[in-house]
């Protein structure tokens, strides 16, 4: 357990610059999908309850809180990995709560305005948005942040304190540096 619990806390940050292309991707999409859910009733509130989510109106504000707060995690580079399992966990229920229901042609929520309207192909459609927030989250929890993130820049602060501590150096402090 107590390696699960490092490996979130202390990501890999060796990984291509072009990881902060992913993260703004994912980022930016939960963030403004959540600030939706407090700005349109439909898109929170009335959604959940449609869906018949338990506590819709409890649900609609976790959720949103989730997507904003974790959006700007993800944005930044910050706990990336941490909120990466939240957000896999919202993803893969966003899609058995209304993939199922559309491709048996049940769905509380409007059909798509052209078709396919019901079955496999409207379903391989519609998830396309869901699939794409999935799999980039697992690659950033798999692979982490990046170079470009704030875990990159607090792990390299700690790692500098842990190696002036091996060495018993110290940091001068300001008035040291001007004397």
């Amino acid at each position: 357990m107590k390696n699960v619990l490092t490996s979130l806390l202390y990501p890999p940050t060796e990984g291509p610059t072009s990881t902060l292309l992913l993260r703004l991707m994912a980022g930016g999409v939960f963030l403004w999908e959540g600030i939706l859910k407090f700005v349109y009733a439909n898109q929170g509130i009335g959604r959940f309850t449609k869906l018949g989510m338990p506590f819709p109106h409890v649900t609609a504000y976790f959720v949103a809180c989730l997507e904003i707060v974790g959006g700007l995690l993800l944005l930044s580079g910050l706990m990336t990995r941490l909120i990466a399992i939240p957000f896999i966990i919202e993803m893969i229920v966003a899609i058995l709560s209304t993939k199922i229901s559309l491709y048996l042609g049940t769905s509380p929520l409007p059909l798509p305005p052209a078709p396919p309207r019901i079955g496999m192909w409207a379903v391989l459609h519609e998830i396309r948005s869901d699939y794409a927030q999935l799999v980039t989250v697992a690659f950033l929890m798999v692979n982490g942040p990046g170079k470009w993130s704030l875990d990159a820049l607090l792990l390299q602060k700690k790692g500098e304190r842990q190696l002036d501590g091996l060495h018993g150096r110290r940091k001068p402090s300001g008035h040291e540096l001007a004397a």
